[in-house]
Order: C-alpha cells, then sequence, then structure tokens
C-alpha cells in the first residue's frame, strides 16, 4: 500500500539533483527537493535500508559523510552543508556527478533514455520473484560486470574517481532495494525503471520511511554541532583511506607528502611474451634478478617484503610493499620465482618453454665467478637480494639487503590490444622516485600508524620473539626513518638554496648523473660520518629516458653526453648511485678506504653478456636490438611492413639519417645500395679494437635540451682533503690521460672526481679478492681508458647512436620528450608540449605514444603529464622539446635543423623502414 506520508500527486524535482533515490524521495514527499538537513537525510537511508543495529548506523554514517561533500569539497561549501544540510537540486556537477561516465540512463535534462534501460537489462537475468512470478534482475556479480562496461565505455572522458562512485551507486541501490538473500540477491530491472521514469520508490520501501521531522530544539543545534565535530573527523580519516590522490591534489604539499603517491591502475596483460634477442631464457631471467652489489632502498630485504603499503585502510589490512601486483603499478614487470618450471607458468609470464640461444657469457670471467640468482618471493624484473655483504667500514656482516639491477630501468615493454611484448635493454617505463616515497612512506606508516609494527615485527622476528629483539627492531626502523627523513630534507634544501627546483622525473625517466653525484659525494659522506658536504648535493633537474643498451658495449662513449670511455667505470659508477655499500670514513683503516659492495664479476659478466664474442663477420653479437613483433599480430595490418614504403624510406634514411646515426648495423640491402655510407666500412668503427667512435654534436649546435650534458660539464664538488684526489696520479700516472688541467685536491669537476672514486671503489675491490695483475686487464678492457672525452670537455655535447632497435625505444630525444617517431620527423615547433607518461599502450602506425599536436592532456590516475612548461607558463628545466629538427637546409644560423622538411608521405616511408632495423 501507498505509505500515508506520500503526495497523491508526483512532486517536481530539479533535474539538477541526478541520483534517482533522491528523486523518487522527493518525489514522493519523504525530503525536501532543496535544503536537507544532514541528519534528515541520514535518518531516511538508515530507514529504507531495512538494517537493525551497527548496520543500520553504518549505513547513516556513510550517507552523512557522503551528503556532506556533494554539493563540494571547499572550506566553506563543507560548512555550509554542515550546518544546513544538503542542497539536492545543485547536486548536478559536483564532486559525486559522473558526467556521463555511469548509466546515462537520466541525462543532464532530466529526461529517460529507454535504450539505456534496455541496456541494463540486457546485462541481467530472468529470475524467480519471492513473491511470485518471473522477472527480470541483476545480481551483485553482474551489476559490477554492467559497472565495468560503463567505466569502459567512457574511456576517453572518464575520470579515476568515477569507478569508485558507481560502487556509491548501484550496489547500494542492490543493498536497499534488492530481492532475495545472499547470492541470489537480485535488483529488479522492473523497480529501476519505476525509479527512473516514475519517481516512485517500491511500496515496501516506502513502508519503511518516516514522515519529515520538525525544526530543530536548541538541545538538538547542540547535538548537531557535536556530531559535526565527529563527522568532520571521521570524514578527513575517511577521505584520508579512501581518496588519497584527490587529497594529493588539494592539501598543501607539505601535508600531502604523507600520502601514499598516486599510482595508475594495474592492467594485467592477457598474454605476454619475451622478444628473442639472442639470450637463453636462463641467461635472461639472471640479468633481470642478478645484485650489483647495491641497498638501493636502504632497507634489509626481510624488512622489504615485510613492509606493508602506505595508505590508511579502515576496513582490512594494507597489502604488502612487495607484492608484485603493487609494484607493477609503479611499471614493473612481473617475473617468475623460477624460470625451471612447467611450461604453462612460464608462458603466462612470456617466456618461451625453451631457448635455442648459446650462453650469452661464461660463467667466470679473469678469474671471477658470477653469482647465481634467486627470485624466491616473485619480484617483479630489476630487484634483486645482495647477500653475503660486511659493512665495508667494520668488516661486519650487514643484513641481506634489497636493490635493483640494470633490468630495472633497461627492460622495454609495449601494449598493444592488452597483449605485453616485453624485450630485454630497452627503456622501462618505471618511476622510482614514487618507489623512494612510497618505502620511506611505508617505514613511516609502520613506525607511527598503531598495529602495523607488530604485524610487521612478527613477521620479521616471528611469533615468539623476545621484549629485547621487539625494542631493538623498533629502535632500528625508527633510526632508519630518520635517515631517510633527513636526506630528504637535505635535498629540498639544497634545490631551495639553488634557487632551482626539481624537475619532476616521472614514469620512464631518471636524472641518473645528478643522483650519482649526490648519492656519492653527499649521502655516502655523509653515512660515513663527514659532515658539511651537504652542499654537494644539486638538484634532480636534468631527467633522461633511460637509454637502450644493446650495441652499448661497442661504443666507445656510452653516455648521452658521450662523457665515460671506460665501461668498467661506467657499471661501477652506476652501481654506486643506486646506494652500493661504501666507505669514505677516516675513523676505520686507511686500507678500508673506498671499499664496497659492489659486485664487480657481476657487473663484468653482465658487460660480456650484453656485447657477446669478438666480431667474425659484419653483426653484432650478444644482447640483439628487438625486432618488429609483427609475428605476433599476424591479423592486423597496423603491423604488416610495406616493403614498398621501406625501400623509399632506405633512400631516405641515406639521404638524412646516416650522416650522423651512420649506415644501420643490421640492413645488407642498405650495404649494397650505399656502400660508401655503410656502417661496417665507416672509419667511425675501429676494426682493428672492435669499437665505434660515435658522432658527437653540440648541445647548441643540435638545439636539444643541454641540461644533461651540461651535469658533468658544468657541476663541481667538494672532497675531503684525506682522500687525497689528485687527478694527475690517478687518472694521468694510472690512465695516461693527457693535457688534464692542474685542481685542488679538495674541489674539481664532479665528472673528475667520479671518474677517481669509481677508478679507486673498483681496484679496492679487486685488491680485496686477489684478482691477480694478469687478469686485470681482461676486467678493465685495457684499451679504454678512464680519460676525460676531449670533445666534450670544450663544450657540452650529445652522441648519435646507431638506431638498430629505435622503434622500441619511444618517447624520444635523449630527455624522453617526444612521444612517437612520426613527431620526431616533424618540425621542432609543431611537436606536442603535453603528454601523459606511466601507460606502454603503443601505437605502431606513430611508432610510439600517440598524441595530437595541441591535445590538452587529462592524464589517469598516477600517470605522470610531461609538460615543457609550468602551469604559469614559465618553461620547465630540462623540459625542452626543441632541437633535432626536420624544417630545412642545416647551417651555421639554423641551431637545431639538421635536414630538410618531410612530406607526409616520406615521413611514414622512413617510419617504414626504421621499424626494420
Amino acid at each position: 500500500m501507498q505509505d500515508n506520508h506520500a503526495p497523491s500527486q508526483p512532486i517536481a524535482v530539479s533535474p539538477n539533483n541526478p541520483c534517482p533515490f533522491l528523486r523518487a524521495l522527493v518525489s514522493e514527499g519523504f525530503v525536501d527537493g532543496h535544503t536537507v538537513p544532514l541528519p534528515t537525510l541520514t535518518r531516511t537511508i538508515e530507514a529504507a535500508s531495512g538494517e537493525k543495529g551497527l548496520k543500520e548506523r553504518m549505513a547513516g554514517i556513510e550517507t552523512y559523510l557522503v551528503a556532506l561533500i556533494a554539493n563540494g569539497l571547499g572550506p566553506f561549501r563543507l560548512l555550509r552543508s554542515w550546518w544546513s544540510g544538503a542542497q539536492l537540486d545543485e547536486l548536478r556537477n559536483g564532486p559525486l556527478d559522473k558526467h556521463g561516465s555511469g548509466s546515462r540512463i537520466l541525462d543532464a535534462t532530466a529526461h529517460i533514455d529507454e535504450a539505456e534501460l534496455a541496456r541494463l537489462a540486457g546485462f541481467g537475468k530472468d529470475r524467480p520473484d519471492p513473491s511470485g512470478g518471473v522477472e527480470r534482475g541483476l545480481t551483485a556479480q553482474e551489476i559490477t560486470a554492467y559497472m565495468d562496461a560503463n567505466f569502459e565505455r567512457a574511456k576517453a572522458t572518464r575520470r579515476w574517481i568515477d569507478r569508485k562512485l558507481m560502487d556509491g551507486e548501484w550496489p547500494v541501490l542492490l543493498n536497499i532495494m534488492g530481492k532475495g538473500e545472499g547470492e541470489g540477491r537480485y535488483l529488479s530491472v522492473a523497480e529501476v525503471r519505476t525509479l527512473f521514469v516514475e519517481r516512485r520508490l517500491p511500496e515496501r520501501i516506502a513502508a519503511r520511511l518516516p514522515a519529515p521531522t520538525p525544526a530543530h530544539s536548541p538541545l538538538a543545534v547542540l547535538g548537531k554541532a557535536a556530531l559535526g565535530v565527529i563527522a568532520s573527523a571521521v570524514l578527513a580519516l575517511f577521505a584520508f583511506a579512501e581518496f588519497p590522490d584527490l587529497l594529493q591534489k588539494i592539501l598543501p604539499a607539505k601535508i600531502a607528502q604523507v600520502l601514499p603517491p598516486p599510482l595508475p591502475d594495474r592492467a594485467p596483460a592477457k598474454s605476454a611474451v619475451w622478444l628473442d634477442q639472442n639470450w637463453s631464457t636462463e641467461d635472461r631471467h639472471w640479468f633481470h634478478h642478478v645484485s650489483q652489489g647495491t641497498a638501493t632502498f636502504q632497507v634489509p630485504y626481510d624488512w622489504f617484503v615485510a613492509l606493508e603499503q602506505p595508505g590508511i585502510h579502515l576496513f582490512t589490512q594494507p597489502g604488502l610493499l612487495s607484492d608484485s601486483a603493487y609494484l607493477e603499478r609503479f611499471g614493473f614487470l612481473p617475473s617468475p620465482k623460477s624460470v625451471h618450471t612447467d611450461e604453462t607458468s612460464l608462458h603466462r609470464f612470456g617466456y618461451s618453454a625453451a631457448s635455442k640461444a648459446p650462453p650469452a657469457a661464461p660463467t667466470a670471467i679473469a678469474g671471477l665467478r658470477a653469482t647465481p640468482v634467486e627470485n624466491f618471493d616473485g619480484l617483479p624484473v630489476g630487484f634483486a637480494r645482495l647477500t653475503g655483504a660486511t659493512d665495508p667500514g667494520t668488516g661486519l656482516p650487514v643484513p641481506d639487503q634489497i636493490g635493483l639491477t640494470c633490468a630495472a630501468c633497461h627492460t622495454g615493454s609495449l601494449r598493444y590490444k592488452d597483449i605485453s611484448v616485453r624485450f630485454d635493454g630497452g627503456p622501462a617505463m618505471v618511476d622510482l622516485r614514487k618507489l623512494e616515497l612510497a618505502t620511506g612512506l611505508s617505514v613511516g606508516y609502520t613506525v607511527k600508524v598503531p598495529g602495523r609494527f607488530g604485524r610487521f615485527a612478527t613477521r620479521v622476528l616471528g611469533p615468539d620473539a623476545t621484549p629485547e629483539q621487539y625494542n631493538k627492531l623498533k629502535a632500528d626502523l625508527s633510526a632508519l626513518l630518520a635517515r631517510l627523513l633527513n636526506q630528504a630534507n637535505a635535498l629540498d634544501k639544497a634545490a631551495t638554496d639553488q634557487h632551482q627546483p626539481n624537475t619532476e622525473e616521472g614514469f620512464g625517466r631518471l636524472d641518473a648523473l645528478n643522483r650519482i653525484g649526490n648519492q656519492v659525494f653527499a649521502t655516502d659522506l655523509a653515512i660515513s660520518g663527514l659532515s658539511g658536504f651537504e652542499k654537494n648535493l644539486h638538484a634532480q633537474d636534468a631527467p633522461v629516458s633511460f637509454p637502450p643498451i644493446w650495441t652499448v658495449p661497442w661504443f666507445l662513449y656510452a653516455q648521452y653526453d658521450a662523457s665515460i670511455e671506460q665501461p668498467l667505470i661506467r657499471n661501477a659508477g652506476e652501481a654506486l648511485g643506486v646506494f652500493a655499500l661504501l666507505n669514505l670514513s677516516p675513523d676505520f683503516a686507511p686500507d678500508t678506504l673506498f671499499r664496497s659492495s659492489v659486485a664487480l664479476g657481476n657487473l663484468v659478466r653482465i658487460e660480456a653478456m650484453l656485447r657477446g664474442p669478438d666480431l667474425t663477420g659484419p653483426s653484432f653479437g650478444g644482447l640483439q636490438s628487438p625486432k618488429w613483433p609483427s609475428e605476433i599480430f599476424p591479423g592486423d595490418a597496423a603491423w604488416k611492413i610495406d616493403p614498398a614504403r621501406v625501400s623509399k624510406g632506405r633512400g631516405i634514411y641515406a639521404e638524412i639519417c646516416a650522416e650522423c646515426h651512420l649506415g644501420p648495423v643490421n640492413d645488407p640491402a642498405f650495404d649494397q645500395q650505399y656502400p660508401e655510407k655503410s656502417f661496417w666500412s665507416s672509419p667511425r668503427w675501429d676494426t682493428k679494437n672492435q669499437v665505434l667512435d660515435p658522432v658527437q654534436k653540440t648541445a647548441a649546435g643540435m638545439g636539444t635540451d643541454p641540461a644533461q650534458a651540461n651535469v658533468l660539464f658544468s657541476r663541481t664538488v667538494e672532497v675531503p682533503g684525506f682522500l687525497k684526489m689528485d687527478p694527475a696520479q690517478d687518472l694521468g700516472k694510472n690512465w695516461g690521460c693527457q693535457n688534464l688541467p692542474t685542481y685542488l685536491s679538495t674541489e674539481m669537476p664532479f665528472s673528475i672526481a667520479l671518474m677517481i672514486a669509481v677508478d679507486r671503489t673498483s681496484r679496492k675491490w679487486m685488491d680485496d679478492h686477489d684478482v691477480p695483475d694478469s687478469d686485470r686487464p681482461a676486467l678493465w678492457e685495457a684499451s679504454r681508458k678512464n680519460c676525460p672525452n676531449p670533445i666534450s670537455v670544450e663544450s657540452p655535447h650529445y652522441r648519435a647512436r646507431p638506431l638498430n632497435g629505435v622503434w622500441a625505444t619511444a618517447p624520444y630525444l635523449h630527455n624522453g620528450s617526444v612521444p612517437s617517431l612520426y613527431w620526431m620527423l616533424k618540425p621542432a615547433a609543431e611537436r606536442p608540449k603535453q603528454f601523459c607518461m606511466g601507460s606502454r599502450d603503443f601505437d605502431p602506425q606513430y611508432v610510439g605514444l600517440r598524441v595530437a599536436a595541441n591535445e590538452q592532456q587529462t592524464c589517469s590516475k598516477g600517470e605522470t603529464l610531461f609538460s615543457t612548461t609550468n602551469p604559469d607558463g614559465s618553461p620547465i628545466h630540462g623540459n625542452s622539446v626543441l632541437g633535432h629538427s626536420l624544417e630545412g637546409t642545416p647551417g651555421p644560423d639554423k641551431p637545431g635543423v639538421i635536414g630538410r622538411m618531410l612530406n607526409e608521405e616520406e615521413r611514414y616511408d622512413l617510419i617504414e623502414y626504421l621499424k626494420t632495423l
């Protein structure tokens, strides 16, 4: 029967009230259509729910919190909602409005779309009505499928929060209006239609509802104020737990920094495949998890796998920081615990059951045996366990450490139609800064949030730990938190003092050189007990895209800025930069200086794996660049190579690209057609020493962003006098470096200090491990010198590399500022100024990320917005998209112009050719 409080005729409802349930309450007179006090709305929903006791109160609390924020999140708007109530005729375009990403049954003018009602019914099934008969209805599982489909349909305009808002609509309707019990409970399509079209509640729901209550007494006002205080506190906790990403945008930076970093949702692939690159499955897995000797996050391994993810959870325990599914949201690729397993398990991770490739390198090189690897905890590619290390100062054992290996940054992937294509040596799409933040916050939450440390201690110590063990663990964890905070504060202060903010690295980029300098010449010195060297810290303001590393061992200079010739110096320096333990303290015996945890034997084998054996023909060995994977998508025309375009593109490459990038290393047709431009006959390819001296161009002449090239060119550091760093001795005498300027022993260019520090660290490692003098030349690759590049000393330079595998290395330019090959071949001024990073969705036509020139970017949750400018229009240091431009005839008065303008057909011809390299 109709409730006696409802009017005989429906009351008009504003179209700016988009909630169907509230529209029915207004239409039938249960609440006012304008301003409804929050307690009134709370009691009404509690009654409608039909729940009793605690469940009824929880429904009321959730209603109160949602209604409080429904009209807006500004402080004055919240105050008005708390004091006066929710404005039901002003809900449209509020924080809870999904703007068309929901069901679309009700449009912005309150008209009903019958087709959308029919679509809703299509997700349900015919079900027995408890009161008799059969009717169409949706269970919880079918409602979830319906919401997922709505969210997917709105892909172009949706916000990350919209999926959560759906959980506050249809599942709630199921709870209030559903029929049946348990998993069989369903939402009647007929009743949904009545709710939307007639704005009328089912009679059984209406019968539960109370009559509207009169205005509050003064005592009730006081109660309302008390409830408001409590609700505000609960709202803050609720928002902190459920909407940390939203709070990141509205809270002051100092407060927002205690929130977990926003991350993209994990997007599991339907299938995965690792491309064949001349490595066996065993060698590939070894590369993915072998330790460089690093303790990257300064957290013992057992602590890392016991820490919980940062964030507050009201009703559940958070997952573990080390969960692969969580780490994958930072951009890492999943990896099996072992490759010695069944074929089905291997295929799930993209591996072949067996590989015909020969071993990439011997297990022992110059008497040094590489360590075996294990991944028992199923960590993603790039995570390694440092075992058996000792404190380099005291010599005492230290717990196993968690570290990153080369593969963390140099393992690439792309995604196309839910297939993940993976390859070694390519640029990763990881965000190490966010992982550093998450790890630090995880430590902080474990120390500060009630209940967390007890769970952590049980995982680390076991259930039978003594009070002494418990207290020591807490003290050690608190000391780690203090050290991490001090390091973060010191870097922030340095950036402020230099009046140069950090440039966001984001997904796929890292300011590797400045990070290495900060680690070795500030953090390591501080950990060694030395003060006053915080002045050596530098803002992280020159991020670069992770460079591909196939073919790199054959280059005379490997870095973007062509700064380091010596391979072991390059690799050991990288290990120091990601926190290999290093003693720089005068408080221990002098012969312990520069002792480290660097795993030199592993670094040497990694280099040998990448390089392969000496050449016997015109083809590099070792890790091969990935081939265009058209065979993975056999029925897709977008992946099919057009031979006619390839032929025309080959000629354009010879005309424009070969001058700097030389002839391709893997195209016999090019060598036959353009023998004078063949890579293998180039004077820059040293046949005797089997090394390529790459073409180098000034940063100014190329017109590209100079920030990275300036790091080693202009940065200086102060070093402790007791280290007695002497370039004339360390580099001149030991390595035969010529024409070195005279430097103070306590202040010198960062590049010189780094060469000396890494040289001494490597020599100390060889001494400690009793490497015979006769074996050391093989480790150093004696023909390669640890000397400054004479060209780069004159002015900042960048080097050009052969373009094999270039199709797999987007985004382009050294700073990762160009999203695709298509835009690389356009005039620089036309390139996009913004694009989102974090997704590996690949466009085979543009070859990279598909971005329109002037597209206004709205990044999905947790993605990085790459932008050339700040919101105020000022340029962002290190983020220029200019240079390497095809727009006319090159010349001295045209910096950055490298070749003529291509028409659209020529552009796609050249792209097609580059796909084949």
